[in-house]
């Protein structure tokens, strides 16, 4: 599924337009990624919880020359599915 399925399951779902739809999703996504880059955690309650993680600068290796790279520090965005995600897959 991707973003524009997404829409169209929402627009259905909730009786409302594609583009209503639209802007929902758009603004949910937005605020989990302003809260993310201001350092608080989101969590849904049976969805799962987003947070943001540092990993530190590393040497790696370049596979094709065998030549040692610096790995630049960077944040990493993590997501933790909550019980009742796992357990409708399951």
């Amino acid at each position: 599924m991707n973003k524009g399925d997404l829409i169209n399951k929402i627009a259905e779902s909730a009786d409302i337009s594609k583009a209503q739809a639209t802007d929902a999703l758009n603004a949910v996504l937005d605020n989990i990624g302003d809260a993310l880059k201001s350092g608080d955690k989101v969590t849904l309650i049976g969805f799962g919880t987003f947070s943001v993680s540092k990993r530190n600068a590393r040497t790696g290796r370049n596979p094709q020359t065998g030549e040692t790279i610096q790995i630049a520090a960077k944040n990493v965005v993590k997501f933790k599915p909550g019980k009742e995600l796992s357990d409708s897959v399951n």
